[in-house]
């Protein structure tokens, strides 16, 4: 299965999280949780979304920035994402936040540190972050933008990096054994190499459905082949190479799904690499592309130098 062949099959299926119904909560809500009325300022918010999480901890710091250079903080991300964001009139009454991480539990900390501010989003992903719910799941997520509203799309993969500055490892909480993440990503690394070093045949057996999110993630991993190999550090390249391959499906859907986004309605689409740390360590972002665009998908502002650390 080649990558035009993959993203279309990405494309042909919807995910069922992105449909299950809301949970309501004792705050008054609108059926996608987008919290009714809610003017809050958003420096408030952030404080209140991160008032229990980890203090930084300026040497663990400095090992994330030598693995990757220019990661945020989640608090420092979400901070900067939600005041642009706020100058443009995004508001906490008025923004679908949607979502294309992957499944990983871990994955789900910045997804919470948005719908912190925004409400419950709308999931658009699957395993390693690929949006698996394609463009059926974009058209059903377009159309629950509020009128002249806002939507916000937070995407890309996640990698672990340990307390020994280990990338591709990460500590859990109750787990002794330090875990692999993200552990569908390595295994499309696995699978890869595997193929690159001769020792595994491409075939033309159709994926099996009971793992074809994972059968999709390889098969879009083999142009990367070379690459991953050539590496100082697979590990540190992994999540670049996933991102440049769920960047290229995101712009696609987008481009094909633009007509059901609704006139006046501004979208900002924020990709990156998470990195996954342990549970006395704050979490990091990797921010690669920041982009506001209105009037059918088309590019009104690039927005990643409000984010990129000089």
């Amino acid at each position: 299965m080649n990558l035009y062949t993959a993203a279309l099959f990405i494309g042909s299926f919807a995910s069922a999280t992105a449909f299950a119904p809301s949970i309501l909560t004792c705050r008054s809500v609108s059926p996608l949780n987008i919290v009714v009325g809610d003017d809050m300022d958003v420096t408030g918010k952030v404080k209140a979304v991160f008032a229990n999480s980890p203090e930084p901890d300026a040497n663990f710091e400095k090992l994330v920035r030598s693995n990757f250079p220019g990661a945020l903080s989640n608090k420092d991300l979400v901070s900067t994402v939600v005041d642009t964001l706020a100058l443009k009139g995004y508001s906490g009454s008025n923004t679908l936040l949607a979502t294309s991480f992957c499944g990983d539990e871990l994955a789900r900390q910045l997804e919470d540190d948005f719908t912190g501010i925004y409400g419950k989003n709308f999931n658009l992903g699957g395993l390693s972050g690929f949006p698996f719910a394609g463009n059926t799941g974009f058209g059903a997520m377009a159309s629950h933008i509020p009128d002249d509203g806002y939507c916000l799309i937070v995407y890309g993969p996640h990698v672990g990096l340990a307390a020994d500055g280990t990338v591709g490892k990460v500590e859990r909480s109750g787990i002794d054994l330090i875990d692999n993440c993200c552990a569908s990503a390595i295994l499309a690394s696995n699978y890869v190499k595997s193929i690159t070093d001769g020792n595994l045949v491409l075939t033309t057996q159709i994926q099996k459905s009971q793992d074809f999110q994972q059968g999709i993630v390889q098969e879009l991993m083999l142009p990367y082949g070379r690459r991953l190999s050539d590496a100082e550090n697979r590990m540190v390249e992994l999540p670049f190479a996933i991102f440049e391959s769920q960047d290229m499906i995101m712009s696609e859907i987008i481009k094909k799904g633009s007509n059901a986004i609704k006139k006046n309605v501004g979208v900002a689409l924020l990709g990156g690499v998470q990195i996954n740390t342990g549970p006395d360590t704050l979490d990091y972002f990797l921010p690669l592309r920041f982009d506001f665009m209105v009037d059918k998908g088309e590019v009104f502002e690039n927005m990643l130098p409000t984010l990129v650390k000089v």
